[in-house]
């Protein structure tokens, strides 16, 4: 009997030190918890203290599906303090303690803020544990690294309706994101009601049709789209919606480019005469607002009435994307130019967002604008949205700007998150959760000082190829949970399975929502890594590895096909299929990944030059992987180069004998993206003395369509070096005109 006591006793001390050390399915994870011995029973009625903050307990109500009752503090079951700063106190609006006892959940925070902060982690936690109707005992002190955690949406490529706009600022405030960026002009539509200037709206809220597909199928639908904007009384009622949710809402009216939707209601603001009308596809146009004072005075008329719509600090004037063209060929541009002692149009660029800024400044607001407002030197108030890459949040915070930082590569939504071959169209990129949730707003090239300039992080949804609200939860869920724990700061890319296995609990949370949120991370993802002579094809999935099958000859996977057991050795062209299986059943999509190889396939390879942040997935290695290179997948099989070339080093290992060498480059000017302009392959035998033995012209690029292939007769060496010529400045007459180039390469190979 005592033996029995004994072993009883170990067993429940060991449960308590098991289940004090497993972490709670909280998003995002607070930064400091403590487990203890003991549970909060939840009760038929709960409780609350008279004395909590009534708007956002009237929002804990609407949450949590259980009877309410109001009492003294003495016998609440919820109940608050408010603390009062000292000097040694984390000085944080945001901050917040939640302690859970046997008899009571306390609150304390120094705002109301804090305080709506602690109640979605209690929203989380009687969600967690509504089954066994009990939760632990613990002590949470937590509060965000970043005070700026935002989300953008676009309305101008589709709109969505202002309940459809209070969704997704509730989905911000169920993961303590505290900015809401409202994309609200651009060329496509003007979605934004101004009293002083109404054909903005009659003329700029809708297009006579629009771009579907992909963009280099260059296909429309020939159905008007709209009239679709938001009235001032709907953006009020949006406002003070996010306002009871702790959300600002930072407002975006571009400018001086993406402003057709503009310039087709007041043609008289451009450099030329038009006649403009709203864009029908999507990219970048050459016709932007004239800086000249009747332009200026009337974008100072339509941000008064912005200004007092939306009371955020900040006003989002864009910025980006604004083609030099018209300007250079604008008389008044460029009088205003030599008038002003200005380099270029790139200062030009300058002299419009100061003005602006001076502006909004004396209104007693601040700017933020996409990265291309340092283009000729930054205002000097203002702030930068990080989007290109880092270097512009780098180049802000060591002069002493603030930035958000918001890298393509890790922070637009609108890139694929899955296989694109099972997901519904996107722009293109490949921004899996994983990837959203190693990255860390801070970068390495700054220092402490310097590190305090970066406000926070941001993600990003462009709606091009995003129809209906659907597609919105499609592409933000589950990605939206990984921004939301890097920007609380408590994320830890080496933790990411842990963190997997939280998201996969929020489905439920999701589920009973009805929001369709993307289910990639059940797939399985394959990895190609260096595999002696050749490759080798590593599988995962979120699940048990040992439920995946797979096949080598194309056929579909069965639950009888191969059972996976390691990374599978690549050394000829196969077309691998698989999918994971559980009790007999198939569970995912069917992934599918052609391989050609060739005697460079898994060879060491070097790059003079590194392509763009934004296109540098799987590094140089993606040129010898033996994956060919596919239009949807621009983030994930092709590296990205903008205004460089590119210059690759093969090293074969042995002198090999082959007659051709092949790569592929892309085109699809829309994005920017031109052929390359030449191409010359060198060999040698010691990697130090290159020989010249082919070159191919531009004009041979075009007729190849990208796809080269350069006979050079029988070779036999150990070294191949590559020099792909980047096609230089963007021509008029193209989209991004006067920018730089880019050029998309993949698989270079040799037979």
């Amino acid at each position: 009997m005592q033996r029995l006591l004994s072993t009883i006793i170990f067993i429940l001390l060991f449960s308590n030190i098991v289940f004090s050390q497993t972490k709670l399915n909280l998003i995002p994870y607070p930064q400091n918890i403590k487990i203890n011995k003991g549970e909060f029973i939840i009760p038929d009625v709960l409780v609350l203290s008279n004395h909590l903050p009534k708007e956002e307990t009237k929002y804990l109500k609407t949450k949590l599906k259980i009877t309410f009752q109001e009492s003294n503090n003495r016998d609440a079951h919820i109940v608050y303090s408010k603390l009062q700063p000292s000097e040694s106190s984390i000085k944080n609006d945001e901050f917040y303690t939640l302690t859970i006892l046997p008899h009571q959940i306390q609150i304390s925070s120094y705002t109301n803020q804090g305080y709506f902060l602690a109640i979605q982690t209690v929203i989380q936690l009687f969600e967690e544990f509504k089954n066994e109707k009990k939760i632990p005992v613990l002590k949470i002190e937590d509060y965000p690294k970043f005070s700026w955690r935002g989300m953008h949406l676009d309305v101008c490529r589709h709109f969505f309706t202002v309940d459809e706009v209070k969704q997704y600022i509730d989905y911000l405030a169920m993961y303590k994101l505290n900015t809401f960026h409202w994309h609200l002009t651009d060329d496509q539509g003007w979605r934004i009601e101004i009293k002083k200037y109404p054909r903005l709206t009659q003329v700029g809220s809708k297009r006579k049709e629009s771009m579907i597909g992909a963009y280099v199928d260059h296909t429309f639908d020939g159905k008007p789209y709209g009239p679709y904007f938001y009235t001032q009384e709907q953006i009020k009622e949006v406002v003070t919606y996010a306002k009871e949710r702790h959300i600002t809402i930072v407002p975006e009216i571009e400018m001086p480019g993406h402003a057709l939707a503009a310039l087709s209601a007041y043609p008289e603001l451009a450099c030329t005469k038009g006649p403009f009308e709203p864009a029908t596809e999507w990219g970048v146009f050459e016709d932007v607002f004239c800086p000249k004072e009747e332009t200026f005075q009337f974008l100072e008329n339509v941000l008064d009435e912005v200004m007092v719509l939306f009371p955020s600090p900040y006003i989002h004037i864009g910025g980006d994307e604004c083609p030099k063209t018209r300007w250079k060929e604008c008389t008044h541009c460029q009088e205003l130019i030599k008038k002003n002692n200005l380099k270029d149009e790139h200062g030009l660029q300058s002299y419009f967002i100061q003005k602006i800024e001076k502006y909004v400044n004396s209104k007693g607001r601040k700017i933020i604008g996409w990265d291309e407002i340092l283009e000729g030197g930054l205002a000097p108030n203002a702030a930068v949205m990080s989007w290109t890459g880092i270097k512009g949040g780098i180049e802000a915070a060591k002069s002493g700007h603030f930035a958000v930082m918001t890298p393509g590569s890790y922070c637009y939504f609108d890139h694929y998150q899955g296989d694109p071959q099972t997901e519904p169209n996107a722009f293109g990129g490949f921004t899996p959760l994983e990837k959203v949730y190693s990255y860390n707003p801070i970068p390495t090239e700054l220092n402490e000082k310097e590190a305090k300039y970066i406000l926070g992080v941001q993600a990003n949804l462009w709606t091009e190829y995003i129809l209906d609200f659907k597609h919105v939860q499609y592409m933000i869920f589950p990605r939206l949970m990984a921004l939301s724990e890097v920007g609380w700061g408590t994320s830890d890319a080496k933790d990411y399975k842990e963190f997997e296995g939280r998201v996969i609990n929020q489905f439920k949370i999701l589920d009973k929502m009805g929001v369709n949120y993307a289910k990639s991370i059940y797939n399985i993802s394959g990895k190609v890594i260096p595999n002696g002579p050749v490759v080798a094809y590593e599988l995962s999935t979120s699940q048990n590895t040992k439920g995946i099958r797979y096949t080598i000859d194309a056929t579909q996977p069965t639950i009888n096909s191969q059972v996976y057991q390691g990374p599978i050795p690549v050394s000829k062209s196969w077309i691998i299929k698989s999918a994971y299986f559980e009790n007999g059943a198939l569970k995912s999509a069917i992934s599918s990944q052609e391989f050609n190889t060739s005697k460079t396939t898994g060879k060491s390879i070097i790059l003079e030059e590194q392509p763009s942040e934004n296109y540098s997935f799987g590094g140089a290695f993606t040129l010898v992987d033996g994956i060919m290179g596919n239009q949807k997948q621009l983030g994930k099989t092709w590296l990205g180069f903008q205004g460089k070339d590119a210059t690759a080093t093969i090293d074969l290992g042995t002198k090999t004998e082959f007659s051709e060498i092949y790569f592929n480059v892309l085109e699809n000017k829309g994005s920017w993206i031109h052929l390359a302009k030449s191409a010359t392959v060198f060999l040698s035998d010691n990697g130090k003395d290159f020989k010249k033995v082919s070159e191919i012209s531009k004009e041979e690029i075009q007729k190849a369509k990208g796809k080269i292939k350069i006979n050079i007769g029988k070779q036999y060496s150990k070294y191949i070096k590559i020099k792909i010529e980047n096609a230089g400045i963007i021509p008029a007459g193209n989209p991004g005109a006067d920018s730089k180039a880019w050029l998309f390469i993949d698989e270079i190979g040799a037979l």
